[in-house]
């Protein structure tokens, strides 16, 4: 029988109330992990938590801000406490504002960096002391295609996947002699709440689907599945990377992503 590939392992997954969250964390439980599902969503986060125990898994839920320190040392605080230990931590917790430099407010910037970048930030600031107390670990950040070449109407969206993507480098060379690999995926267009909320509009679904070389858009689980593989072993040659995921949407479409994204507004 194989080995599941986090057997004996603890991993935080954040923004796990749903979406890409909600598949990683149940296939790392289903890899042998005991994880950690957080969320600002509380609710959210125990709903998939109770899932994973349903399945046979170990799970907890943790509520938390991850754009606020305390919320994060808090997070990694009581998973160490609880849990014994951290071995993996997916930050994948983000948002989306759109508008151009003109039409968006200053207030929307600072939000989205602060969700989707500052929470990296935090979660290797917090992170890494706890993997160093096991030998090391795998950090994984969820960044973007978006942040490869900018979209178009999504400018702080497309800034900060941006600096996910080189904050992961520079962690990777910073902590590599400790053990800890880092790195990052970055998504194409995945069937998430935001976005079916987004493709509603048959005339954009039409448009996301040619955009993609595979004639679809992306499955949660699909990004669970290059997760779990960068969070184990099977990559432990892989460190800094960003490993693209987009269906082949950048080798049919240089601009990316063509459906304009201000539908989809909401923390993911």
């Amino acid at each position: 029988m194989t080995q599941p590939l986090l057997e004996n392992r603890v991993a935080i997954v954040t923004g796990a109330g749903s979406g890409i969250g909600a598949a990683s964390a149940r296939r790392f439980a289903a890899e042998g992990a005991a994880v950690v599902a957080v969320d600002i969503r509380g609710s959210k986060a125990a709903e998939t938590a109770a899932a994973i125990d349903d399945q046979g898994g170990h799970a907890m839920a943790i509520e938390a801000d991850v754009s606020q320190a305390a919320d994060v040392e808090r997070m990694v605080a009581e998973t160490v406490g609880e849990l014994g230990g951290l071995d993996v931590l997916f930050s994948n917790a983000g948002t989306i504002r759109p508008g151009t430099a003109v039409e968006l407010s200053v207030e929307d910037w600072d939000l989205v960096m602060a969700v989707n970048v500052r929470s990296v930030f935090l979660g290797g600031k917090y992170a890494v002391p706890a993997m160093l107390e096991r030998g090391g670990g795998s950090i994984i950040n969820t960044a973007s295609i978006s942040g490869l070449h900018g979209d178009g109407g999504a400018v702080v969206y497309a800034a900060s996947k941006a600096a996910v993507i080189n904050l992961t480098r520079a962690m990777a060379t910073d902590h590599s002699g400790d053990g800890i690999r880092v790195n990052a995926i970055c998504p194409g267009t995945i069937e998430t709440p935001p976005v079916q909320r987004m493709v509603a509009n048959p005339e954009v679904m039409r448009v996301n689907v040619e955009a993609h070389s595979l004639g679809r858009i992306g499955q949660p689980e699909e990004i669970a599945a290059a997760a779990v593989w960068l969070a184990s072993d099977e990559s432990s040659f892989v460190t800094g990377e960003h490993l693209v995921v987009d269906g082949g949407l950048r080798s049919r479409s240089p601009l990316g992503r063509l459906a304009d994204p201000r539908p989809a507004h909401r923390r993911t």
